[in-house]
This record gives C-alpha cells, sequence and structure tokens, in this order.
C-alpha cells in the first residue's frame, strides 16, 4: 500500500481508537488521577487495564492497517507511554495528537 494511502488509514483507524472506541469510562478509567479511583472499595478495574486495553487497540489497528506485529507492538507501548504522560499532566492534549500523528507518519514510510 503506497504511503499516502497507508498514512489516511493510520489515521482514519486513530480517530476510531481514540474517539469512537474509547468510551467516556475508559478516558477517566486510564487516568491513574481520575477521581473515579478514589473510592478504594469499589470494583472499579484498576487504571492500568484501561490503560493497557485502550493501547492495545491502538495497536492492535496499527497491526491490521500494515501487517507488521512490531509496529503494532510499538504502537501499544508507545500509545501507553504517551497517554500516561498526558494524564500525569506532562503533555498538553494538542502535544499528545501530535506524538501519535508523528509516529503513524513513521510507520507510513516504515510499512
Amino acid at each position: 500500500m503506497p504511503f499516502l494511502e497507508t498514512l489516511f488509514m493510520l489515521m482514519v483507524g486513530h480517530a476510531l481508537a481514540d474517539f469512537v472506541l474509547q468510551p467516556e469510562v475508559m478516558g477517566y478509567g486510564k487516568n491513574r488521577n481520575s477521581d473515579i479511583h478514589n473510592n478504594q472499595s469499589s470494583r472499579f478495574p484498576h487504571w492500568a487495564y484501561w490503560m493497557t486495553g485502550h493501547s492495545l487497540i491502538h495497536g492492535g489497528i496499527v497491526f491490521l492497517i500494515t501487517g507488521n506485529i512490531l509496529l503494532g507492538l510499538i504502537e501499544t507501548v508507545s500509545h501507553w507511554c504517551i497517554d500516561f504522560m498526558k494524564c500525569e499532566g506532562r503533555l498538553t492534549l494538542h502535544q499528545d495528537q501530535a506524538l501519535h500523528v508523528a509516529l503513524k507518519v513513521a510507520y507510513a514510510a516504515l510499512a
């Protein structure tokens, strides 16, 4: 698949995973600083489960589009780290998205 087609598909996949396939509960759940984690007796899953699930969705989409398991694994780990930094207040939403897009450009170039 040519670079522009691959990049377009990766961007569509990113939009789906970050905005459609991430329900509100996951957006709050993946943030260890969210108020929903304050109730120690809550049966709400630990934040790392939410973050890992969200990141695996992204990695899976990258793998499905590129057919490259290594790129899928890189996406899973990098998405986890970038979103963690955003949840910790070390990155803004715009910086978070810029890093995700930059990685998609790299994947398209490598695929």
